[in-house]
């Protein structure tokens, strides 16, 4: 066994940033648009959900954690009409709001993407595996501000800021609990499915099912209660 590969490690900063490099790559190719991340990462002490959409994700296996993306309503409605233009929907076909049941639907699916490319790389670069479940997505007033609480016996959590085309803003928070991965010995990864061909395949199977908007609160008092908010 050689040495120097017990030395390669794999830490929270290795795992935020292939994950904001899931999130760029699936919305540069969805959006056909340049979107990009701080250089800056910031420590937090809590995740929360933050208006005007806030969809969060979480995940278990070879390690547990959260995944939420927060966005104002000017990214929100920009990712939206971008991707769907490219889709080939006609413009006076779309949206209007960032409060409409199809901008959150359409919003849920590239979050269920997102984290599908990234739990791909955890597979292929640290031989593990991690489940997500399907996307929630919370159209929230400026008067709401929820906390996901997730059972992490070490949590670690993390902020970056991420920049559309337009310059409009929204925000990748990340909770885990502290891990690294050494290597052992060298193994080869699998190769890397295109985007493009990824997101056909999946457009054309309907695999991938539209996130549920969650706009009343008190009609899914349950889901809410389950992640302790």
């Amino acid at each position: 066994m050689n040495v120097e590969n017990k030395d390669v490690v794999y830490g929270t900063e290795d795992l935020l940033m292939s994950l904001c490099n899931s999130v760029t790559r699936v919305l540069n190719v969805a959006t056909q648009s340049k979107v990009n991340y701080s250089g800056m990462v910031q420590r937090i002490t809590k995740t929360g959900l933050k208006p005007d959409i806030g969809c969060f994700v979480l995940f278990d296996g070879g390690f547990t954690g959260l995944v939420v993306l927060n966005f104002a309503a000017d990214a929100a409605m920009e990712i939206y009409e971008r991707y769907m233009l490219h889709m080939g929907m006609p413009k006076s076909e779309l949206a209007s709001s960032h409060t409409s049941d199809e901008v959150a639907n359409i919003m849920g699916e590239l979050m269920n993407q997102i984290v599908g490319d990234f739990t791909g790389k955890v597979r292929r670069e640290l031989q593990t595996n991690i489940t997500q479940n399907q996307p929630k997505m919370l159209v929230l007033t400026k008067q709401v501000m929820l906390s996901v609480d997730t059972p992490l016996d070490r949590p670690e959590m993390r902020r970056v800021t991420f920049y559309t085309e337009k310059n409009n803003i929204f925000y990748l928070e990340l909770a885990i609990d502290r891990t690294e991965f050494i290597r052992l010995h060298d193994f080869d990864t699998h190769e890397e499915l295109d985007p493009d061909a990824l997101m056909a395949m999946e457009q054309a199977s309907g695999r991938v099912e539209a996130a549920p908007a969650v706009e009343d609160l008190d009609d899914n008092s349950d889901l809410l209660k389950s992640l302790g908010m």
